[in-house]
């Protein structure tokens, strides 16, 4: 039998240690490592236990959540999981941890009917076990280089960028768009995030990123200087009008297992504009997106897959790959400039003679 996975609980409150240990208690191929009340406590935990993922909370006495896993991800770069609330406070906290290099971030439940709790029981043992699979690497500072040069404006409105991510995916993301400048070409995400966390993504990379971010929303075109996030819980498609791209939220069911789904993104991308647009598929468990750049590639499109070497996990860039969707693959440092190459390339390619 394999070694069940370890797990250290920190947290604060004494209901909600005993309601993560019940959880993983009663997981098949789980068991509770060591349990924390606070950081200090957690340090001589971890030390003595050397766990596989470590669930910690946003909010505690002594040293906040935040503070400590930057010391984690600095010292002793292990799988973490935040959990945090769902208010705003906790959504903006579980997007900057998501950026320190927590792998996943798990929201409290609310309410006393039980089903709060069977949903979160769920929910955590699927990303514990994709936590058990990451790679956290020592935390490094946003990425040092400078913002690229502009790209051609010529006909930049019918051709557009398409970026696919799930786990590890907010960093990396944080990185490609802080390279950007601010009259990049139109941007277009699908992100696997909870519909709670993805206004205070959106929020922060506007702040963080010269270009504006904002969640997309039906009706919307993609334009120059604007990176549109697929909402969470909903698939975000491009099709195309007279007038252009046109952002098409849709509530169909979850494609490749998720909703929104990188799948969608890319065939719509594939069939909307051919190759005039470049996708990138960034770290990220599973197979959603592979289909879906294989149709962009097939479609002329340029795709760009992660690098190994670089991903926190190499799942969908794996599969993307096998499938034969890759025209490069890179690790992140380089991707900026050659989605940016590879856009002015397509403007060229299909310039009118």
């Amino acid at each position: 039998m394999p070694r069940p996975i370890r797990v250290v609980i920190v947290d604060d409150s004494a209901l909600m240690r005993e309601m993560l240990k019940d959880i993983l208690t009663r997981e098949p191929g789980m068991e509770v490592a060591g349990i924390a009340r606070d950081a200090f406590e957690a340090r001589e935990v971890i030390k003595a236990t050397n766990p596989d993922v470590i669930t910690l909370d946003v909010e505690m006495p002594k040293m906040d959540g935040l503070s400590f896993l930057e010391k984690i991800m600095t010292l002793r770069p292990t799988p973490v999981i935040m959990v945090s609330s769902l208010t705003r406070e906790g959504s903006d906290a579980a997007i900057r941890a998501l950026e320190l290099g927590a792998v996943d971030c798990i929201a409290k439940p609310v309410g006393s009917d039980g089903l709060g709790f069977e949903a979160m029981a769920t929910e955590l043992a699927s990303k514990i076990r994709v936590a058990a699979t990451a790679r956290p690497t020592m935390r490094r500072p946003a990425a040092a280089h400078g913002v690229l040069p502009a790209p051609r404006r010529a006909g930049s409105g019918k051709r557009l960028i398409a970026i696919g991510a799930s786990t590890g995916g907010v960093e990396r993301i944080r990185d490609v768009l802080a390279a950007m400048p601010v009259d990049c070409p139109p941007i277009v995400i699908t992100q696997h995030m909870g519909p709670s966390y993805v206004p205070s993504f959106a929020g922060r990379l506007d702040r963080l990123s010269a270009p504006a971010v904002r969640v997309a929303a039906h009706g919307d075109r993609p334009a120059q200087g604007l990176v549109l996030i697929a909402p969470g819980d909903r698939h975000l498609a491009i099709v195309r009008d007279t007038a252009g791209f046109v952002c098409h939220i849709q509530d169909t069911p979850a494609v490749s297992g998720h909703r929104p789904s990188v799948d969608v993104l890319f065939a719509s991308v594939a069939k909307a504009a051919g190759g005039n647009a470049v996708g990138v598929i960034l770290s990220g468990m599973g197979r959603d997106g592979a289909i879906g750049m294989k149709a962009m590639h097939d479609a002329s499109a340029f795709t760009i897959g992660e690098q190994e070497s670089s991903c926190v996990v190499y799942g969908m860039p794996r599969a993307a790959k096998e499938a034969g969707a890759v025209s490069a693959e890179l690790p992140l440092s380089q991707i900026p400039a050659e989605m940016l190459r590879a856009f002015d390339a397509a403007g060229e390619r299909n310039r009118p003679l």
